[in-house]
């Protein structure tokens, strides 16, 4: 993971807080970093199914990656690309999670399905003009579960980037009894990646096609996100 020495042209300026939610913010953003980055130096990875991802990096092609909500802590020390950006959204978690990934080289700007969607869309589109990937979570940021929205597919249709639904499992590992049931890995554990085939939609998709284009994320997504989980079953 590479971390972009300059600031994006897309990225807003930090939000702001009362001091005592800054301080909050602040604490539990050392604590998840220091937690992340043990995970990331103890886990054992698999990759099963990248080949045509690693194939469009190896290209420098931009691509749109994809998973579910409550696979999230395990995607910041996976990614291989080149620099890459997500939507998150502008609440005191959003915050915490934006200032956490900044460490591991991804920037993000602040919106969601369901708060700042535009100014959200409009700087995803912009870090895409500027050569990043994006970073999608379709069943976010409150749900339903696995049930994935179509604003990854308008990013999709708008810059002709691929889509790559992704999704994680590890052999040790907690369930937060939360909306999305976040997958907690534990340190050591095995964690197996997996990638299912890319997705496209191109510029004329008709609004039948596009419910098409977000059925067949949404079932590969389930598809293998229940192939990974089998796997340490």
């Amino acid at each position: 993971m590479t971390s972009n020495s300059t600031t994006p042209l897309f990225a807003k300026h930090p939000s702001r807080f009362p001091l005592g939610e800054e301080l909050k913010i602040r604490g539990w953003t050392v604590l998840a970093l220091g937690a992340l980055r043990t995970l990331g130096l103890t886990i054992r990875k698999q990759y099963v199914g990248g080949e045509e991802l690693l194939a469009c990096w190896e290209r420098r092609q931009q691509v749109i990656l994809a998973f579910w909500h409550g696979r999230i802590l395990f995607m910041p020390f996976s990614y291989q690309g080149h620099k890459a950006c997500i939507m998150n959204s502008i609440h005191r978690d959003g915050e915490i999670i934006t200032r956490v990934i900044q460490h591991f080289g991804i920037s993000a700007v602040r919106g969601s399905s369901t708060r700042g969607w535009i100014g959200g869309l409009k700087g995803m589109l912009e870090a895409y003009q500027q050569g990043y990937d994006l970073i999608v979570v379709p069943d976010g940021p409150r749900g339903p579960r696995h049930q994935a929205k179509s604003g990854v597919l308008q990013l999709a249709r708008a810059t002709g980037a691929p889509i790559f639904p992704i999704t994680c499992s590890a052999a040790w590992k907690l369930t937060v009894p939360s909306w999305d049931q976040l997958i907690v890995p534990l340190p050591f554990s095995r964690v197996r990646y997996m990638a299912g085939a890319k997705i496209l939609v191109p510029p004329d998709t008709s609004p039948v096609q596009m419910e098409e284009k977000r059925l067949e994320l949404e079932t590969t997504l389930t598809r293998i996100t229940r192939e990974a989980d089998a796997y340490f079953e």
